[in-house]
């Protein structure tokens, strides 16, 4: 029985000489193959930039950039080294292919190209890069995108490093009280949809949702990405989370059902961030007194009944157009120090949204 083919692609074919790209993508557009044509690297690079492939025909000797040069640029590029690349070119060296394959290429084949031999190199490269989509979409249904894009660049192991980031903690007002007071069905179906905004609103602004407990939620600005002003991002997410909630209850209020109010705390500083657990299960988090200050804010917004509250270190990477309103300190228990508590405005908002 024959194995079954991999479905046609799209292939980008580098090669300086016209004559040899027109006759490599003959045959391969008689195979269903969509073919694109750069003449030399830089080219390549830039095709590679703007354009999605699924494989990539890779000349050795080029002008601009040689293929040698293209292999460690897509080497150093998160975003492109899981393009598949065979090598074509005249030199049949060891050293050459040894070159090529410890750079990253899949396969080498030298000129003149046998055509059947083509078509079987490209129908296996094309299945394993099937197969490496598959799985980082079935991690991605599990982990974040970063998270996901992180396993799947730097490999899986247990341990943190120290980072500066922002920590997010978020859940729902009086969840129990909701939850005693209507049918598990309803309460699911609220908890999704809640879901749905909470994540969206925290991924715009480039956060990743680690945890998920009944009606609370956990989030980190700054890893495994580092961003810069992941205080902003954070405190903005927050906002967004506040809105679409405020638009939800719209809604909800339409169809007289139960409407819901959120509070959330934010904290920034040094946290040691990274896989927890087992090598059997594990988690992408993040711990240290940062995500304790988070924690405590996120319960103190019952207090002082404000939707978002931020600490200091957060507060000092705003600038002025998120306006904040002090609130006092606050003394944690296990600190000898209070921390300052600020309000995040969100009237603001509201009176955009009019």
């Amino acid at each position: 029985m024959s194995a079954v083919a991999a479905p046609p692609g799209t292939i980008l074919v580098v090669d300086d000489n016209r004559v040899n790209s027109l006759l490599l993508s003959r045959g391969l557009e008689q195979q269903g193959h969509t073919i694109a044509f750069a003449e030399h690297g830089r080219a390549a690079l830039d095709l590679l930039r703007s354009r999605s492939f699924d494989l990539m025909l890779l000349d050795v000797l080029m002008p601009e950039l040689d293929g040698y040069q293209v292999l460690a640029a897509l080497k150093h590029d998160s975003h492109l080294r899981d393009i598949p690349v065979i090598m074509t070119s005249s030199l049949d060296e060891l050293d050459s292919v040894v070159k090529c394959v410890e750079m990253g290429a899949e396969d080498y084949l030298t000129k003149p190209i046998n055509a059947v031999l083509l078509n079987a190199r490209v129908r296996a490269s094309l299945e394993k890069k099937r197969l490496r989509d598959q799985q980082r979409e079935l991690i991605s249904k599990f982990a974040t995108k970063e998270v996901a894009d992180d396993l799947l660049t730097s490999g899986f192991s247990l341990g943190g490093e120290h980072v500066d980031v922002s920590a997010m903690f978020c859940d729902i007002r009086s969840f129990t009280t909701i939850v005693e007071a209507r049918q598990p069905a309803e309460t699911i179906e609220l908890l999704n949809d809640y879901y749905t905004l909470m994540m969206d609103a925290i991924g715009a602004e480039g956060g990743i949702v680690n945890q998920m407990v009944g009606d609370g939620l956990m989030a980190i600005f700054g890893a495994p990405l580092p961003r810069e002003d992941h205080r902003r991002r954070a405190v903005l997410a927050a906002r967004q989370m506040v809105e679409l909630i405020r638009l939800f209850n719209e809604d909800r209020a339409a169809q007289d059902k139960l409407q819901i109010e959120i509070g959330i705390g934010i904290a920034s500083g040094p946290v040691v961030a990274g896989y927890t657990g087992t090598l059997h299960r594990a988690t992408y988090t993040c711990v240290g007194d940062t995500v304790n200050v988070a924690a405590r804010l996120e319960s103190h917004t019952k207090v002082v009944n404000r939707p978002i509250l931020i600490d200091e270190h957060t507060r000092r990477g705003l600038d002025d157009v998120i306006a904040v309103e002090a609130q006092g300190e606050l003394l944690m228990k296990g600190k000898t120090k209070a921390v300052k508590v600020y309000a995040v405005q969100v009237d603001a908002l509201v009176a955009e949204s009019a």
